[in-house]
């Protein structure tokens, strides 16, 4: 299996626990950014378009293990930026595996050879790294010749050190299912303990704009793939119903909740992808956020969004609710053949709204608060009297 079977044990146990106690909306996977900054710059990554003040800020510790508190999900996703420029970061894994969590800890891997040392192997410690692809199609994705082989030699390291690895596969316009479906066999032939997939999120500070995929486009771009795959042995980190809805074969909508992210900005409205505010508490978030005014049929910003941080909570809740049906796709792989479910309509969708600006202009005064120095203690002088003439004396 992909997921080790005490973990999907532990975590069905927890969905199944919200749903008894009827717990309406509740957090699966904590998604931890520590950092922004990254040592490399994607044409699709809508993460790092910040000032250089901003890049630089860090969470601490104790602000990962609040966060940990205060979301209590079972599974962690450490991400970024690159995590591994964090200094402290192996003490924040070291204390959430401490507290028995999941651990994923995301990485490009340009540096994972070199922090291996720092990191020990454990049931409840993964790292997922970054690869696209082929090593055409990864290095074109990260904006930089040679990071492939760089990646894969890590893989394999980590792997002969004891490590849990796998791997986090974006795919975009343009790609060709018989070359993802090889590079699927690659990555099982390497020892990879599971892969993970879904189609680029349309971030609006991405560099490169014209190779998102629209949902039309990502369930014909699955279905392919999954066709090539029958048979088989690809392991995927993913529930099978998430594999099914990317495969055009439910008709899902975003649970962005089930994924909540907390960064140096706070706890961010409404998900992963989407940075429309923030709140200063998980209790904030959950109570605050206009949960229904997100989402594709709501949102123009979610129109064509499929990816995993906003559906995969879906997935597993619906597994819960129709445990036949997960077994069933489980067994015999998603559908490729039969005609899709009906798209969501985008008819009454708001129109998007900018706010980046404004929330960067915000934290950007917030930092220069804190540099401002603190005003002298105020002085009151006191005038020199003349000499009495008993003093002249």
């Amino acid at each position: 299996m992909a997921v080790p079977i005490m973990q999907a044990v532990r975590v069905g146990a927890y969905v199944v626990k919200q749903h008894l106690t009827r717990r309406k909306r509740y957090p699966l996977v904590l998604m931890l950014e520590p950092l922004f900054r990254c040592n490399l710059a994607c044409a699709g990554c809508g993460k790092i378009d910040y000032p250089a003040q901003i890049l630089n800020q860090r969470m601490t510790v104790q602000e990962c293990l609040d966060a940990d508190t205060e979301a209590g999900a079972p599974v962690i996703a450490v991400a970024g930026g690159e995590p591994l420029l964090h200094k402290e970061m192996p003490e924040i894994i070291r204390q959430l595996i401490a507290r028995k969590k999941y651990v994923y800890l995301c990485t490009n891997a340009l540096l994972l050879e070199k922090k291996l040392d720092d990191y020990e192997p454990s049931p409840f410690f993964s790292w997922d790294v970054h690869l696209d692809g082929d090593p055409a199609m990864h290095d074109a994705s990260v904006c930089q010749e040679g990071v492939y082989e760089r990646a894969v030699a890590a893989i394999k390291k980590a792997k002969a050190r004891g490590f849990r690895v796998s791997i986090n596969c974006t795919l975009f316009d343009g790609a060709d299912p018989k070359r993802v479906a090889a590079f699927f066999d690659e990555v099982m032939a390497m020892g990879v303990d599971g892969i993970m997939t879904a189609p680029g999120y349309a971030y609006e500070r991405a560099p490169d704009q014209e190779h998102f995929l629209n949902r039309q486009k990502t369930k014909q771009l699955f279905r392919d793939i999954f066709r090539l795959g029958k048979g088989k042995k690809w392991r995927f980190t993913q529930s099978p119903l998430f594999l099914n809805f990317l495969a055009g074969n439910e008709q899902y909508h975003c649970t962005p909740w089930g994924k909540p992210l907390r960064n140096v900005f706070g706890w961010q409205r409404p998900c992963y992808l989407l940075g429309e505010g923030y709140a200063k508490s998980f209790e904030e978030l959950m109570a605050d956020t206009n949960w229904d005014s997100y989402g594709t049929g709501n949102y123009e910003k979610c129109a064509d969004c499929m990816v995993h941080s906003g559906y995969e909570s879906t997935a597993v809740m619906d597994a819960v609710r129709r445990p036949w049906h997960i077994a069933k796709v489980a067994l015999f792989g998603p559908e490729t053949e039969k005609p899709m479910v009906p798209e969501i309509s985008l008819a009454n969708q708001r129109p998007a709204e900018y706010v980046f600006t404004q929330h960067v202009d915000a934290k950007m005064e917030e930092l220069a608060a804190r540099k401002k120095p603190a005003a002298p203690p105020r002085v009151n002088k006191v005038s020199a009297q003349p000499e009495t003439a008993a003093a002249a004396d």
